[in-house]
């Protein structure tokens, strides 16, 4: 299992970072912060609370730092997230501002969590080595973990694997997750223009991306395709009748493109189901 712990440690704020070191270390799955709540740790799928409270000064601490101060990271927070260094991802909850019916900026934080990035290479071997392959699962069961495992075996297997990484998450910079030996990566923009970018310039044999969420992503994935690559990709849905029931992904179940589905538990154990 790797995970870039310090960096971690970093984005918690001082007067929490010794005992979230102390009990999160090895197990820390999530750490919460609500203001004027306790601080809550979700370690190894049960809760813990401390008994200090989160303050206002906590959150912005969090915001400040992951962003790095900087005025690019504001985009990213419009659409509820940040992705700190070594894969973190922080999810934001507060005060939205809304122009033209789209959500601009978040003017106020008021909670946050906090879900660390961890790698356990192996987990993907017995998963299809060949073919597209979607992988579905509920918040928090593992999908984006299982899936930089599958890049690595098929990459390292021989096959050139190109990545639109749009959070920074899958991985992160500083080469802390081993992406396989012809994999390449490409971040910071969205999936339908990485997806456009690596099938004129990167004569890949696979894309994957993480989180399909919008019908844009759908599309991308749809042209690919007709491209004759193999696609890897993750959803949230509970499994495959759930997918179906939704409007979404409707484009993905019409045109076929996925006939392989591995369907994630809760408790990270999976299964391979036909479309």
């Amino acid at each position: 299992m790797k995970c870039a712990w310090n960096s971690l440690l970093t984005i918690v704020p001082q007067r929490l970072r010794q005992e979230v070191d102390k009990l999160g270390r090895e197990a820390l799955e999530e750490l919460h912060l609500r203001i004027g709540q306790p601080v809550e740790l979700i370690l190894g799928g049960v809760s813990r609370q401390l008994d200090t409270k989160t303050t206002g000064e906590d959150i912005r601490f969090v915001i400040n730092t992951a962003s790095r101060y900087s005025p690019w990271a504001s985009a990213s927070v419009s659409r509820g997230y940040l992705t700190a260094l070594g894969g973190h991802r922080i999810g934001i909850c507060g005060e939205c501002v809304v122009q033209g019916g789209q959500v601009t900026a978040i003017k106020e934080a008021y909670s946050l969590c906090i879900r660390v990035a961890r790698d356990f290479p192996g987990i993907g071997k017995n998963a299809p080595g060949h073919g597209s392959l979607l992988i579905l699962g509920p918040p928090g069961a593992g999908k984006t973990t299982l899936l930089r495992d599958i890049i690595r075996h098929r990459s390292n297997g021989g096959k050139i694997v190109s990545v639109v990484d749009e959070r920074g998450e899958l991985f992160p910079c500083g080469n802390l997750f081993d992406p396989g030996t012809r994999t390449d990566v490409l971040t910071g923009c969205s999936k339908a223009q990485g997806v456009d970018i690596a099938l004129r310039t990167m004569s890949p044999k696979c894309i994957a991306v993480d989180e399909i969420t919008a019908q844009e992503d759908c599309q991308a994935l749809v042209s690919a395709l007709w491209c004759g690559v193999d696609l890897l990709a993750t959803a949230h849905a509970a499994n495959c009748n759930d997918l179906q029931s939704r409007p979404i992904y409707r484009p993905l179940i019409q045109t076929g493109l996925f006939k392989q589905v591995i369907v994630l538990s809760r408790d990270k154990s999976w299964h391979l189901e036909r479309m």
